[in-house]
């Protein structure tokens, strides 16, 4: 299939109704509203397609860039490839959903998200530690360094209440995560959490919400689910 024929596809799967909700999420024009688990058949026709993820995460169409992070080969992406789909990911659900769960799935993932977690910039910041949540869930322990996740979990411990907003949120996801899927850290997490404490979401209008990394540390605890690791990054 080509360009033309998968952007048609796509737009005969929108719904207006899952348009309205990416866009209150921060989605813009173009989008057609595509569920994800209706991309999964057009997935089995294409596979993975490098040369047309490039094309359709080009178009600047959300449904498009989403599906172009399914069908793309995380291996065959350079560093400065992952850096221009940054560039394009305009908010959110494309940096931690597309861009950071494409990047978790390279060799290069950990190096790549480093720097974007230094960057300073709030959606590179938020991708960079969302893809060591999908990193951490989905590896062995030992492909890790217990020494540099327990320095990100001191970073995290001393920056976090000043981060911006889209960084708190993956930060707080990142001691969960550890607490859940890094064994030999859970109870550094889990002290880190709690001296963490509820991070306030502050909002331009209405009031700020909350989040609590103990709160949900807690439940995996009880259903036990510490040692959790996932089959795949992607669907």
């Amino acid at each position: 299939m080509n360009l033309e024929e998968v952007m048609q596809e796509l737009e005969a799967l929108g719904k207006e109704r899952l348009k309205k909700m990416y866009m209150s999420n921060g989605a813009h024009e173009p989008v057609f509203g595509v569920a994800t688990g209706e991309m999964k058949p057009l997935f089995r026709k294409i596979k993975i397609n490098q040369p047309l993820a490039e094309e359709l995460y080009a178009t600047g169409n959300y449904d498009a860039m989403y599906f172009a992070g399914i069908i793309a080969d995380p291996k065959a992406m350079t560093a400065a490839d992952y850096d221009r789909w940054m560039d394009g990911a305009y908010f959110y659900m494309l940096s931690d959903y597309v861009v950071a769960v494409t990047l978790a799935e390279a060799d290069i993932a950990q190096e790549v998200a480093d720097t974007w977690i230094a960057s300073g910039d709030e959606l590179r910041m938020s991708g960079g530690w969302s893809c060591y949540c999908w990193l951490l869930g989905n590896r062995k322990d030992h492909e890790f360094s217990e020494e540099k996740l327990a320095g990100m979990l001191e970073t995290v411990k001393s920056s976090i209440h000043e981060a911006p907003r889209r960084a708190q949120i993956a930060m707080n996801n990142f001691i969960y995560t550890v607490a859940v899927s890094y064994v030999p850290l859970h109870e550094r997490a889990v002290g880190i959490a709690k001296e963490v404490g509820p991070i306030e979401l502050k909002k331009d209008k209405g009031k700020s919400s909350f989040l609590n990394a103990m709160e949900t540390i807690q439940k995996a605890i009880d259903k036990n689910q510490i040692g959790f690791k996932r089959k795949h990054v992607r669907c």
